[in-house]
């Protein structure tokens, strides 16, 4: 038998080789010309390349790379203009910083990483083209088509599997791992100072918490409604964005030390005057939540008043990233295994939007059908779509107060996507969201000296 025959096998048919589908997101000025500028002078490259052209990669939604590969692309290509060469002065520098954190989200789920890649190509760099997609080609052919998106323990994700009865195993920590003792004192000093503050008619309503969640005081004999203890779990501050609210004046609203960190972030993005807002800071021991343990400010530091004492003023003792340890020592299938199970319960009921005091968006980009962004119903690509966008968004900007989480009908534990994007940027950018009232925003601002170690 002839080697050839060897080759085709017993059935006489020769293997068919596996062609990758890649879909490269370019811009409009630089790398769409280089390509263009390798067919011109005839350089061969696979034609496994899909291009899709766009103004700026500062225009690139992080949501195109993941419908790339919902759409069955098995590699994803960004670029983009070299630093200092955007058609639109800075386009791609605001780009690398997204993708430096948009990059550690999406190992946090479980894509593969090796499969998305990032270069800087200019429009007279045809060679560096070519080189780019042979090389990406070979090694997406080598890695095989990609299956892993969405799979559930290794088989295949349907809206109609049921969920399966083991998976990765993560242990987060529990969401009450203790309680704090109430203080009467306290309790009652908080109740004379808002009597006090409406009496003089300083503010017209106060936002506190009553015995059956938060309560909106407008009289001063109705401030017995007000209580301080270890229930006062909710981040009263999602609250100011009301137009209810806004409509009865000027209000008094009671923050602990970890929920005033949203007021500086909604002044930072111009959502409130904080001199028209009367700031009562509670001190607080903690309220047994896991995010307590870690926790750096017992005291508020920017109310107009505190009231109580603690005796916590070192930094907590706890690694405020222990949660995320269990995730990511799983296999990357594992973890893409762990959250396809954990949002196979998402109903879609946008609790976790609801409760953050950072969603404040008239109308959501998931609530917007002209054109459908994430897919409205409770599927795989819906849920998945949905909880990228809410983390990503919440970038830099999230305070840690994990009302998402406890929020969640369905406990899926969203605090460990907040806390992969927190991690980020603080060993990134050195950068923590509403610490600093003078510090520039994370997304929206840039640096020349920002990491692009992972951009070829």
């Amino acid at each position: 038998m002839s080697e050839r025959a060897e080759n085709r096998g017993s059935t006489g048919v020769p293997p068919v080789q596996f062609e990758p589908k890649i879909v490269a997101f370019v811009c409009n000025w630089c790398t769409y010309l280089g390509a263009d500028l390798a067919g011109t002078t005839r350089l061969e490259y696979p034609p496994n390349v899909r291009i899709v052209r766009l103004p700026c990669t500062g225009r690139i939604d992080f949501n195109l790379i993941v419908k790339a590969f919902e759409i069955g692309a098995d590699s994803v290509l960004v670029s983009g203009c070299h630093p200092g060469d955007c058609h639109y002065t800075s386009g791609n520098y605001h780009a690398r910083r997204r993708w430096i954190l948009f990059r550690e989200l999406l190992q946090a789920l479980g894509f593969e990483m090796e499969r998305i890649h990032f270069t800087w190509i200019s429009a007279a760099e045809g060679h560096k083209w070519q080189e780019v997609v042979k090389e990406i080609t070979e090694k997406t052919r080598q890695m095989g088509p990609y299956k892993e998106l969405y799979r559930r323990n290794g088989e295949a994700a349907s809206p109609a599997s049921p969920r399966p009865s083991t998976t990765p195993a993560v242990s987060p920590e529990p969401l009450r791992s203790g309680t704090s003792e109430p203080s009467a004192a306290a309790e009652q000093e908080l109740r004379d100072t808002c009597r006090r503050l409406l009496a003089e008619d300083k503010v017209k309503v106060v936002i506190g918490y009553g015995k059956r969640g938060p309560v909106f005081i407008t009289k001063p004999e109705d401030v017995e409604k007000l209580v301080w203890n270890d229930e006062c779990l909710a981040n009263l501050t999602v609250y100011l964005k009301r137009k209810e609210i806004k409509a009865l004046g000027r209000p008094a609203i009671v923050v602990k030390g970890c929920d005033e960190r949203a007021l500086v972030v909604l002044e930072e993005e111009s959502q409130l005057e904080r001199k028209e807002i009367h700031v009562i800071g509670m001190a607080c021991q903690g309220m047994g939540e896991p995010k307590c343990e870690a926790c750096e400010v017992h005291l508020p530091r920017f109310a107009d008043e505190v009231i109580g004492a603690t005796d916590k003023h070192a930094p907590g003792t706890a690694d405020r990233w222990k949660a995320l340890e269990s995730l990511m020592a799983l296999t990357t299938p594992q973890r893409m295994s762990y959250w396809a199970t954990e949002f196979e319960r998402c109903v879609k009921c946008y609790a976790c939007r609801q409760v953050c005091p950072m969603c404040y968006c008239e109308r959501c980009l998931v609530d917007k059908n002209r054109p459908t962004v994430i897919e409205p119903s409770a599927t795989d690509k819906g849920n998945f779509g949905w909880h990228i966008l809410r983390a990503f968004h919440l970038a830099g900007r999230c305070i840690g107060c994990d009302e998402c989480t406890r929020a969640c009908p369905a406990g899926i534990d969203l605090r460990l996507l907040n806390l992969t994007l927190a991690k980020a940027a603080e060993e990134q950018f050195a950068y923590r969201a509403g610490v600093d009232p003078k510090a520039e925003p994370l997304i929206g601002a840039y640096s020349l000296q920002d990491k692009e170690n992972f951009i070829r």
